[in-house]
């Protein structure tokens, strides 16, 4: 009888099922917004930026996905560094969802509101570049053997994420047709996200491949030896 496969820790299973959320969200959420947006809209159309959705009929698809973000950022668990920048990353996402950014002819406490939206989504993706370039890279003593081949991939998407948001930032420059046309931010901001999304995916699956203890068989007894 071939012994039963060992089963991975189950807070193993936990932080992997935490990452899949984060990172599947992260996808999903510029593309959701921006395919229901055109079907509302019934044509092709896209707003200038993520944010921007929240002044659309796209509105609740945008703060239940980034607080659910938020969500799984406070609630994710693994090493103590990892605690302390995912929380605080999460209450920055919930304030990027709760604190609109500001349009039109805004009255001054909704340009407070758009500057702490636009605070609050700045440090949140320099936060998920630090995931990607320093906490996912570093040796994991929690984990035998530790994931570490893949952090090419985590770098790359740290300076994804870094080069998403200094063309965001440049892009200000631009005339203001250029950028109704090409709508930067929108694809700098999509481009981030797609980035750390991708990033959460891989370290789950790294993490949760390097816990889940390979299956040893049992060695076969000697034969006799003839005579």
């Amino acid at each position: 009888m071939s012994p039963e496969t060992p089963k991975p820790p189950q807070d193993a299973v936990t932080v992997r099922r935490l990452r899949v959320g984060i990172g599947t969200v992260g996808i999903a959420l510029p593309i959701v917004l921006t395919a229901g947006y055109a079907l509302v809209a019934g044509r092709p159309a896209l707003l200038g930026s993520l944010s921007g959705y929240y002044h659309s009929p796209m509105r609740d698809v945008f703060v239940g996905g980034m607080c659910a973000i938020g969500v799984f950022l406070i609630s994710y668990r693994h090493r103590r560094p990892d605690d302390l920048i995912s929380t605080i990353a999460g209450v920055l996402a919930i304030g990027v969802a709760l604190f609109p950014t500001a349009t039109g002819d805004p009255t001054g406490t909704e340009r407070v509101v758009g500057v702490v939206h636009q605070v609050c989504a700045a440090v949140l993706f320099l936060l998920l570049a630090v995931f990607c370039l320093v906490l996912f890279t570093r040796a994991d003593p929690t984990v035998r053997p530790d994931p570490v081949p893949g952090n090419g991939f985590y770098r790359t998407c740290g300076y994804v994420i870094i080069a998403a948001i200094v063309l965001a930032v440049a892009s200000n420059v631009l005339p203001d047709d250029v950028r109704d046309t090409l709508r930067p931010v929108l694809w700098c901001e999509a481009v981030a996200v797609f980035a750390f999304g991708a990033a959460w995916l891989a370290r789950s699956d790294a993490i949760f491949r390097a816990a889940h203890p390979p299956r040893e068989e049992t060695p076969r007894p000697a034969e006799p030896a003839v005579s």
